[in-house]
């Protein structure tokens, strides 16, 4: 680097060649010591990888985050019957067109709304092992906890109240994000959609209709999402119409005629699935087959229940501080709190939804409300974004990550055993016994043990139940309950369909244990660990079980 050196006249009285020569050389070593420093702390990473310091905090947030929700144990159910459907999509190469796995709802139509996670999620667990769908789980929770900190961290500019609405979300889905299952990939599409239409992304045209391509093959809640999208579209109309009083306004807003094209687009990508318009159709259906009533997370909201209880506190909070809050709150977002709120008193599942937009407009009013009663003004976030803070955020990545049961796995090789990654409820000792002595013909099990009598049980085994429960004719149903339940003709029940095999659950079914333990000169013992009984009939019935309508017993339990 070349330095140039100004030079100033001498004094008169100075001397020649004395002073100025040494003077001059030590200005011009500072000024290169001063611009090597300089150039040393400018940050030259490129503006896409910078990050603020506020942002890497909540990073290493949900880093520590990450790290707890992937060691939640595997449930017993759901999950194990998406992936026996996964893997029966991997061996014929084809989405199911009728129920292939249980043999009493053979001929069922099946339109399987949950067809590309049951496909991927049986990849993942063949080739990473069950700690890779613990890691996968978590992290899309944390997604959605990303999403939630996005938005109200850029409507507060405040912590405190960002962390009172992710505090508010964790309390009211704790019963929901506990399991995994595709569910879980339709909340992470819910808030995504929530939050390209809350911060108005400029992006959503591309975005939105992507989302819902990805969405309508992978839950039948992308049904939500439509009608979310049209809240927005007639929230979107009724604030123009409170702004300037005229009926007309409602189309003639430019937001309201871009929504209708983006609601357009959505539908368009709905119907991109293997199975086109029926996958629609299925969603109504399903949501009204008689045999989820008899389902407690298919029943109305009730205030006994803890989910319940949290989510009257939550929408007595909202109502209170919507009173006094200065915040005009969006026709859109009040749509959306109504009519997700309607639903979940309907149904209590429903509250995987409403939480979300529950949250989000709990931390925005408590935050309002705080301002008005100390008298300030909202503030801008302005954030100074820096090379250095991704540095920190991907080195606080990589360690969450090592930390994690898949991190350990990847890293070391470490792959668990089984029983260590499921929750306790789970029949692994007892399924492997099935597997070690396999059952002859028809099994009766447990409802909640289905799912993982498919994926883990003997090859061929023939389930009585699974918790794909609108699959299964009604008249199997009502029977499964009247055994389960020790109604009078349980015993024939399972001569009729030819049981030659029970398993059944110590929590639950103690009674029909009972019943198996007197009905000795006819079922006889073979296992028992104090959570499972398998009982197997002393003389097997080899005939082929007669038509499930001509069982007995078809009342209602």
């Amino acid at each position: 680097m070349s330095i140039a050196v100004e030079h100033t006249s001498k004094p008169a009285d100075e001397p020649a060649g004395t002073g100025a020569e040494p003077s001059s050389a030590e200005d011009a070593a500072a000024r290169l010591e001063r611009e090597l420093y300089e150039q040393v702390l400018v940050d030259k990473s490129p503006p896409w990888f910078r990050m603020s310091r506020r942002a890497a905090g909540w990073a290493t947030l949900l880093a520590v985050g990450l790290i707890l929700l992937s060691r939640l144990p595997l449930h017993h159910t759901d999950l194990w019957g998406h992936l026996a459907y996964g893997r029966w999509m991997w061996q014929n190469g084809q989405v199911p067109r009728t129920e292939p796995l249980m043999p009493l709802a053979a001929g069922v139509p099946f339109v399987d709304t949950q067809w590309l996670p049951e496909l991927l999620g049986y990849g993942l667990y063949r080739t990473l092992g069950p700690t890779a769908l613990m890691f996968v789980h978590a992290l899309m929770i944390c997604g959605v906890l990303a999403l939630l900190l996005q938005t109200l961290d850029a409507r507060t500019a405040h912590a405190g109240f960002t962390l009172l609405a992710l505090v508010a979300f964790l309390w009211l889905e704790r019963f929901q994000l506990v399991i995994a299952r595709p569910q879980t990939l339709g909340l992470l599409c819910f808030a995504t959609l929530i939050t390209l239409l809350v911060r108005r992304n400029r992006h959503a045209f591309w975005l939105v209709p992507l989302l819902f391509l990805v969405w309508a093959n992978s839950h039948g809640s992308f049904s939500i999402g439509l009608a979310a999208l049209t809240a927005s579209l007639v929230g979107d109309g009724l604030d123009a119409w409170r702004r300037s009083g005229r009926v007309a306004a409602l189309w003639r807003a430019r937001r309201v005629r871009r929504k209708f094209v983006l609601l357009e687009l959505a539908v368009i990508a709905t119907l991109i699935n293997p199975y086109g318009l029926l996958m629609h159709l299925e969603v109504l259906r399903v949501a009204g087959n008689p045999n989820l009533a008899d389902l407690v997370e298919w029943d109305p909201l009730v205030i006994r229940s803890g989910q319940g209880q949290a989510f009257f506190v939550v929408a007595l909070l909202l109502i209170l501080l919507n009173r006094f809050s200065p915040r005009r709150m969006p026709a859109a977002e009040a749509l959306w709190l109504l009519g997700l709120g309607v639903l979940t008193l309907w149904y209590s599942r429903g509250i995987v939804w409403w939480g979300f937009v529950a949250a989000m407009t709990l931390g925005g009013d408590a935050h309002a409300v705080w301002l008005r009663l100390r008298r300030r003004k909202p503030r801008m976030l302005s954030c100074r974004r820096e090379g250095k803070w991704m540095l920190v955020t991907a080195g606080v990545a990589w360690i969450a990550f090592a930390l994690t049961p898949f991190g350990n796995r990847v890293l070391h090789g470490r792959q668990p055993a089984i029983d260590r990654v499921v929750d306790d409820y789970t029949p692994v000792e007892a399924v492997a016994h099935l597997r070690q002595h396999p059952p002859v013909g028809q099994v009766f099990n447990t409802y909640e043990w289905g799912d993982y009598l498919l994926f883990a049980g003997p090859p061929g085994v023939e389930v009585f139940v699974a918790s794909h429960a609108h699959l299964i004719p009604r008249e199997v149903w009502v029977d499964y309950l009247a055994t389960a339940s020790v109604r009078a003709d349980w015993d024939a029940i399972l001569d009729q369909y030819g049981v030659n095999t029970v398993l059944v659950d110590y929590r639950y079914r103690r009674a029909l244990i009972r019943r198996l333990e007197d009905a000795a000169a006819t079922w006889k013992k073979t296992y028992d660990d104090g959570r499972a009984a398998v009982f197997t009939r002393i003389e097997p019935i080899r005939d082929e079980p007669a038509d499930p309508a001509a069982a007995p017993g078809q009342g209602n339990p």
